[in-house]
């Protein structure tokens, strides 16, 4: 099992950096929004946005203000998406902690997570990079397009694996991807390393997403949720996709008629949970998960040997290994 010292052991003090600079770009002479930035920093959870942005920027050069600038920036945009998903989502509860909607109410999280939105897009401009803000800008729109089409798909009972992957795309896969490709940018590297760093973040991404969702189908797991949660608001994700299609047709039909009519009963969803796993969804998921761990290391190891591209690879092996 890696161990996140592990990973941030090449970029201790860069990580202590970005840590300070992230509390104090989190600051408001609002009352209001002070106290909802304050449970913020309580409920932070592992930065493996930051952590990427500068293993990335360490593999191919050296860290420097635009790369701690640039880790910030991120973490405040995966920040502000995360507020909106929780109004959005009707959840009470992140990483364990009360979100901000259940602490206030959704006005006061719609506007603090657009202040910090806000925060994010000033800190682009301070790169003084366009390529940076380009990147910064659509990710910010690809965002909310997945979130939008996880609306559809489950408002629509889309049960179907190309458009899975399409919404884990926009709502994942690709924001890692702009991390490792920002932190390459934000030390000039050449164009080989960046693309590499582009790709290599994605496959990370999308195998960070499959291991998020393997965990709704296990009880014993701390992981801040209840077990079952992503189903019963109707996200219908990888391992359950594969049930469905490959599974006994006799039960597989039974689920089906569940999720059709929403009838979404705790004995439901535990129905639904066991059948995922019997029917190897989650033996599946793993499989997934796994070759796009494989294909972002194969393109890590084309980077200059270095300790920080070994705390990339250690980063891929503990986005699936973690257990919350």
């Amino acid at each position: 099992m890696i161990e996140r010292k592990n990973i941030e052991e090449p970029i201790v003090t860069e990580f202590k950096r970005f840590n300070d600079d992230f509390a104090a770009a989190l600051n408001s002479s609002t009352r209001r929004v002070q106290a909802a930035i304050d449970q913020i920093l309580i409920s932070t959870g592992k930065h493996i946005r930051p952590l990427m942005v500068l293993l990335a920027a360490k593999a191919c050069g050296k860290v420097n203000d635009h790369t701690i600038n640039s880790a910030v920036l991120l973490e405040l945009l995966h920040t502000a998406t995360l507020i909106h998903d929780d109004v959005i989502d009707e959840t009470k509860q992140r990483r364990g902690t009360p979100s901000l909607n259940a602490i206030f109410d959704n006005r006061v999280s719609v506007l603090v997570g657009d202040y910090v939105l806000s925060t994010a897009l000033i800190r682009s401009i301070q790169t003084g990079n366009l390529q940076i803000i380009a990147i910064v800008s659509a990710l910010g729109r690809d965002l909310a397009e997945g979130e939008i089409k996880q609306l559809e798909t489950v408002e629509e009972i889309i049960l179907d694996e190309e458009t899975y992957f399409q919404v884990i795309r926009k709502k994942t896969a690709l924001l890692l991807s702009g991390c490792a490709e920002i932190g390459a940018l934000s030390v000039d590297a050449n164009p080989e390393d960046i693309a590499i760093c582009r790709e290599a973040g994605e496959y990370m991404g999308y195998s960070f997403q499959i291991k998020d969702d393997i965990f709704d189908y296990y009880k014993e797991l701390n992981i801040g949720k209840p077990t079952g949660n992503d189903i019963r608001e109707g996200k219908i994700t990888l391992p359950l996709l594969y049930a469905l299609r490959h599974g006994d047709p006799t039960e597989a039909a039974a689920c089906k008629k569940i999720i059709f009519s929403q009838d979404l009963t705790t004995e439901n969803i535990d129905r639904l949970i066991s059948f995922a796993i019997q029917s190897g969804g989650i033996d599946y998921a793993e499989k997934r998960m796994q070759e796009y761990r494989d294909k972002a290391v194969e393109l890590i190891m084309k980077l200059p040997d270095s300790d920080a591209r070994q705390g990339l690879l250690n980063l891929a092996d503990y986005i699936i290994q973690r257990n919350k």
